[in-house]
């Protein structure tokens, strides 16, 4: 098993990368908008090379088969596919009938996703009924957090009968960073570390000899930080307040929690961290505002984090927001000044780099550019070497 074609499927769009080993660098595409007159796909062949394609009304599995030709002549050993919602399950799993049932049974928990994956795999099991193919679960790096972390305080039939619990969300990128970071500083897999994953979603995971013991995102993405246009907490009440009061639906209320809220929300200008720096440092004192909340609210939830773990080595950034703002790092570290974190300021400055960020001290800090796709590469490959 060497070459592994990673697979996201949108309900219009489609991510693709072909995990090539020996390489330093991937082929890769995105196709959007598909079903649409404004189809596209746009990405790079081998040699490194880009290309975009205009796809009319092309369904995913007329996309695939564009970039499956602009992939060429390699070939590829497995695929593997992003799947949001797991359920209950554990690991990856080679696709069979009865997985991508499950697959269909959870979609209640991920509306939005499963369905948009099932399409996907129904495309590549067309086009390569022969190879290997695995779904590789975000939920399923946080199936080791205990009860106590991930059961809600409801009465037990909606677990029981309907699995209503915190599930998670962002696992394998929490899964790779935090292995990474602890194989950085000598002992891969062991013990405590820090996670927070920020970009346009946002969550944060406490890591413990490299197991998930608990996260901020529960039974749906929704829960947990203020994200870009993502709410995180609110009183669960909000909702009868707003029926009852501004008479909204559940659809006016979940479309206003998922897509108008967070820093889009709290900002009134946007849901991009970089555009409400540059527009704090300019006097705007919603964009202000806006930072400070998800500042605080993250380092909250770090702080509750900690609560999981029996000892702590060190705090990783990850995603596109901790990855390149040095200035959102920084605030947050010091947010927490009795954990004794302590940053270096010119190491802090630089931008999507792999590095340790502390002053030397400890716990460490570390910024750790995620690889989702190479990390479900390298799942689709364990499963795929040990069940084909």
């Amino acid at each position: 098993m060497s070459n592994i074609l990673v697979i996201n499927c949108g309900s219009s769009s489609i991510k693709y990368a072909l995990i090539l080993e020996g390489y330093d660098y991937r082929i890769y595409g995105l196709a959007e908008n598909l079903g649409t007159a404004q189809a596209r796909i746009s990405g790079v062949t081998f040699g490194n090379e880009k290309f975009e394609v205009e796809l009319g009304q092309a369904d995913h599995k007329q996309a695939l088969e564009v970039a499956m030709s602009r992939i060429g002549k390699i070939k590829f050993d497995a695929i593997g596919h992003r799947v949001v919602h797991g359920g209950h399950l554990t690991q990856a799993q080679l696709l069979s009938a009865e997985v991508i049932q499950h697959i269909k049974d959870v979609s209640p928990l991920a509306p939005l996703h499963n369905p948009a994956h099932i399409i996907g795999m129904e495309a590549t099991l067309a086009l390569y009924p022969d190879l290997p193919q695995v779904a590789v679960f975000d939920t399923a790096f946080h199936q080791t957090m205990p009860a106590k972390a991930y059961r809600y305080a409801l009465p037990k039939a909606l677990y029981e009968e309907h699995s209503v619990r915190r599930y998670g969300f962002h696992g394998t990128s929490h899964a790779y960073v935090s292995e990474r970071a602890s194989s950085l500083a000598g002992k891969k897999n062991q013990g405590g570390w820090l996670v927070a994953h920020l970009g346009n979603g946002c969550s944060t995971c406490a890591v413990w000899n490299g197991q998930s013991l608990d996260t901020s995102m529960g039974l749906t993405p929704l829960e947990g930080l203020v994200m870009g246009t993502r709410s995180g907490d609110v009183d669960p009440s909000l909702h009868h307040f707003l029926a009852t009061n501004l008479g909204w639906d559940l659809m006016r209320i979940d479309k206003m929690l998922n897509k108008e809220s967070g820093l889009l929300g709290l900002s009134g200008l946007s849901n991009d961290m970089r555009t409400l720096i540059e527009a704090s440092e300019q006097g705007n004192e919603n964009a202000t505002l806006a930072i400070e909340v998800f500042v605080y609210r993250l380092a909250k939830s770090l702080a509750a984090m900690s609560c999981a773990l029996p000892a702590l080595d060190g705090l990783i950034f990850t995603g596109g927001i901790g990855e390149n703002s040095g200035y959102i790092r920084e605030k947050v570290v010091a947010a927490l000044p009795h954990f004794g974190f302590s940053l270096d300021k010119e190491k802090n400055s630089l931008r999507g780099k792999e590095m340790r960020v502390d002053a030397g001290t400890h716990p460490q800090v570390w910024v750790i550019p995620t690889d989702e796709e190479g990390r479900i590469a390298q799942e689709t490959r364990q499963v795929a070497l040990t069940e084909v």
